[in-house]
């Protein structure tokens, strides 16, 4: 069941963001997303929240500055996904450009599992022999990889940005806004944001120590392009510090001022670099990086974002490309089999989905999660085999519904149900023994029908109500495209009642519409649609600039549409 609401907007904000000069509509919309101050819409790098209130900075840059000092052997243990490559690219750069001995490593996800394993040290012992590891975007839940780093006489920086569990690991320092006791405003830094805050530090250490002055030290603010891919893909919330990391980002990209990697994934993916925005990251960039990580090795991506050479960049980029074709057809396959096994599923009598498929590929269940929790409404979790008789999960979840609080009372319950889980609210990670499915479907039913109620089960698409008939321009929309929208700034969606001029159906699966409104027409097109709306039509709507034989057209990208 979908329902269109409208997001209350307080006119008071409203009003006073318009008296200091904001666009009328942007004025709604702003305030409607709970922002009261224009300080707040700064994307201005020194509006930036300071790193001295990320707790143990300070120690991780003496630390670092000390071991460059001594020509110390680093190794970045880097994430596979695209907000773990960034973070590896970043801090690879950053650190070579102070001065810093580092390589990196980034496992095989398949055969050494997820963050900083003993087994991912062992390797890292023998094939780097470092006498220092950094983890990016992971490492916080890596208890005993941090035991065996120390025991191998190897110290451990600890770089994160995910969920701690009751124990930390003993690194040599931590860094991570969602540590105990931290009291950084921003606890939304992706695994990349909270490196390129540590290079922050370090070079203000640096500095200190006489290293650089300001004319000669790193100009760090080149990093920011992968900054802002890695912040975007990794979907965390885009308050007003990452909205910030973000414009700097994309302002670079939009000028031409980006590394070559990111200048050919573009390129690669048909997006002009010069309109670039938040969607180009999410949902182009991004996922052709992911697809190497998801199916063979992150370390292609993480050497495309590495690469100075354009000519590599683009050889590189294509292969990412290869990969990522090849994802969609088994991601495909993969959701064909498992709408097969919820042939059955009546979503009104469950809260939760669990699928297995002994066929499934471990690196693509988490999209498959992800199209199967829009496609139900529910959280989701999709396994596949792991071997010696292992299977392992991958979730997604809907609002309302913490999902690696839910793993962790699951856990509690059946303490011998689940050997290790990890995540956030609404992504997750698990493994549990084949032979334990059911009981871990039961256990994982039993705490969404208690926490969940039929209204948070119901899908809403939250609107901005009606745009006044003046602002369909492409003016307007260039408007909207110069702001940073994402997850927790949500994009503006608009919502009207029309007559409906024409529907057809294209390419047997979108309905394209043609709707009037006090007498103006637009076209519009909704994706994988292909039911009629009647004559009138209550319409959730983006606005889009459709660009077509020289022309561009205001078309509307439908959301939702009922009769009205």
């Amino acid at each position: 069941m979908t329902r269109i609401a409208t997001r209350p907007c307080p006119f008071r904000e409203s009003e006073m963001l318009r008296q200091g000069g904001i666009h009328p509509v942007l004025a709604r919309l702003f305030a409607a997303r709970g922002l009261t101050d224009p300080k707040d819409l700064s994307s201005e790098l020194a509006a930036l929240i300071a790193p001295s209130g990320l707790l143990h900075i300070g120690a991780a840059a003496v630390f670092l500055a000390d071991s460059i000092a001594a020509q110390k052997r680093m190794v970045i243990v880097a994430d596979y996904d695209c907000d773990g490559a960034t973070a590896c690219a970043v801090a690879l750069r950053g650190l070579r450009s102070m001065g810093a001995n580092v390589d990196f490593i980034v496992p095989n996800r398949f055969e050494y599992g997820y963050g900083l394993t003993p087994e991912i040290v062992a390797l890292t012992a023998r094939e780097k022999q470092p006498d220092i590891i950094i983890t990016v975007d992971n490492g916080i839940a890596s208890i005993d990889g941090v035991a065996e780093a120390n025991r191998r006489g190897i110290e451990v920086v600890v770089t994160d940005h995910h969920l701690p569990a009751d124990v930390l690991p003993e690194a040599r320092v931590i860094v991570n806004p969602n540590q105990p006791a931290c009291g950084f405003p921003s606890k939304n830094l992706a695994g990349v944001g909270v490196v390129f805050y540590v290079l922050l530090a370090l070079r203000a250490e640096l500095r200190k120590r006489g290293v650089f002055d300001a004319a000669t030290q790193p100009k760090l603010d080149s990093l920011l392009d992968l900054v802002a891919l890695g912040t975007v893909a990794d979907v965390v919330k885009l308050d007003p510090n990452n909205r910030i990391l973000v414009a700097q980002g994309l302002k670079r990209m939009r000028a031409g001022r980006m590394h070559p990697g990111v200048a050919a994934l573009f390129r690669v993916a048909g997006r002009q670099a010069r309109t670039a925005t938040p969607f180009d990251l999410g949902f182009a960039l991004g996922p052709r990086l992911n697809a190497a990580g998801r199916l063979e090795d992150m370390s292609l991506g993480i050497e495309c974002l590495l690469t100075d050479d354009e000519d590599r960049a683009w050889q590189l980029a294509q292969q990412l490309n290869e990969i990522n074709l090849k994802r969609r057809e088994i991601e495909a396959e993969m959701q064909d089999a498992a709408l097969l096994h919820l042939d059955r599923f009546e979503p009104a009598a469950s809260s939760t989905i669990s699928v297995f498929d002994e066929s499934w590929h471990q690196g693509v269940i988490g999209i498959v999660a992800s199209r199967l929790k829009e496609k139900f409404f529910r959280p989701t979790i999709t396994f596949a085999p792991a071997g010696d008789g292992w299977i392992k999960g991958s979730g997604r979840s809907i609002p309302g519904f913490h999902l690696r609080d839910a793993l962790d009372l699951v856990s509690k319950r059946a303490p011998s149900l689940i050997d290790k889980f990890g995540g956030h609210a609404m992504a997750a990670g698990l493994s549990i023994r084949a032979d334990a499915f059911d009981a871990f479907s039961e256990a994982f039913e039993a705490v969404g029908r208690a926490w969940l109620t039929e209204q948070q089960l119901e899908r809403v698409i939250e609107t901005d109500g009606p745009l006044e008939d003046g602002y369909y321009t492409t003016q307007f929309i260039e408007l909207m495209d110069g702001q940073v929208w994402g997850q927790g700034f949500a994009p503006p969606v608009f919502c009207d009642e029309f007559r409906v001029v024409s529907q057809r159906i294209l390419k047997e699966r979108h309905l394209k519409l043609l709707l009037e409104k006090n007498g103006a027409r637009y076209d519009a097109i909704w994706f994988g649609h292909t039911e009629s709306v009647g004559d009138r039509a209550r319409v959730a709507f983006r606005l889009d600039a459709n660009e077509y034989n020289g022309t561009t057209k205001v078309q509307l990208m439908v959301e939702h549409a009922e009769p009205a």
